[in-house]
């Protein structure tokens, strides 16, 4: 078996739940890290083991590296992206994927034509209950989708925001959209299929900050179910996050990792078992804190990753697939802005 030899440019928050992720597969082994110049890197490469580079120009052109993850702020993920490609290297990168959809096209476009492959992060997908509900929706079992909801109620302190980057719209894209609510807007779309149109406000309520720190927005899907999308960074205490699906023939509601609701019409055998063993509240955190998150999502995505490498076979989260939820989020964003509803 390969053992896959990867570099994490970046050295923030988040990098620390890459390469814990990264030594928890047993196929892959974390070579490299790269940052800014704060020290960070010098002291996770100490934590982990691993040799600390200069600069992702640096790592990159090591030939030992063959998957880079990107972890820096948002809106510097293209320029390693794409130095990445020309150098024949395989990215997973972060959420969102860029700040804008070209950035992220030209990404895209890097990859496709070095033949290496580009992935993103949304690790939410690789929880039990949203493989239940989506395959609940596949199967049909809602009968007709009618309506479907994802909620965002997250709290975020002042010192949370003074972090530079943090609520730009330079580096961080927006502000509880682009950055916390992200996941949910892309568990909606795999969930429900596309959006055709939706009407959004945002508003900055709680914060001194450049971007929004909350916003909601009503859509209609393609399969003209309707729906609406809530994200904020100013709900003291901190509140979990929810996805609810409804239809003719059904009803689910999750909240974070556990099933609050799992009703249908026509009853399968296993639908008492999936209550029992998933009603119980998991937190999959991030409501007031946002380093109070598993990494073990973050491996499973990973893993996923390697194995699509490894099989040449799609990978869930390919770049175009990662463009979606930003794509939906400027939206958003336009629509606010313009104060009209917005077609996709």
């Amino acid at each position: 078996m390969k053992t896959w030899n990867f570099g994490i440019i970046g050295a923030g928050m988040v990098a620390d739940f890459h390469a814990k992720s990264i030594q928890h597969i047993s196929n892959a082994h974390l070579a490299g890290i790269c940052g800014a110049g704060s020290g960070r890197a010098g002291a996770l490469a100490k934590q982990y083991g691993c040799r600390e580079y200069a600069d992702y120009h640096s790592l990159l052109s090591s030939p030992e590296i063959d998957i880079v993850t990107i972890a820096t702020p948002s809106g510097l993920h293209m320029e390693p992206a794409i130095e990445a490609a020309l150098r024949g290297k395989h990215v997973l990168c972060e959420k969102p994927l860029e700040i804008t959809t070209e950035r992220i096209d030209k990404m895209i476009e890097a990859h496709t034509r070095s033949g290496t492959r580009l992935g993103g992060f949304f690790n939410y997908r690789y929880t039990d209950t949203v493989h239940l509900l989506k395959d609940a929706v596949d199967k049909q079992r809602f009968g007709k989708l009618t309506f479907a909801s994802i909620a965002v109620p997250w709290w975020r302190t002042d010192e949370y925001y003074r972090h530079k980057w943090r609520g730009t719209l330079e580096l961080d894209g927006g502000g509880a959209m682009m950055n916390q609510s992200i996941h949910m807007v892309d568990l909606l779309q795999y969930i429900m299929g596309p959006i055709e149109s939706l009407h959004a406000y945002t508003a900055t309520l709680g914060h001194h900050i450049e971007a929004e720190d909350t916003a909601t927005a009503i859509v209609q899907f393609k399969n003209k179910a309707l729906g609406s999308i809530y994200g904020s960074t100013a709900s003291f205490p901190g509140q979990l996050r929810s996805i609810t699906v409804t239809g003719t023939k059904g009803t689910v509601t999750l909240e974070d990792n556990s099933i609050k609701t799992w009703q249908f019409a026509e009853e399968i055998s296993q639908d008492a078992e999936i209550r029992a063993r998933f009603s119980a509240a998991v937190s999959g955190g991030g409501a007031s804190n946002p380093a109070s998150i598993p990494f073990e999502l973050h491996a499973k995505n990973i893993s996923a990753f390697i194995t699509a490498v490894e099989s040449g076979k799609p990978f869930e989260l390919e770049g175009k697939e990662a463009r979606k939820a930003v794509e939906i989020i400027l939206a958003m964003y336009r629509s606010a802005k313009e104060n009209r509803a917005v077609q996709l």
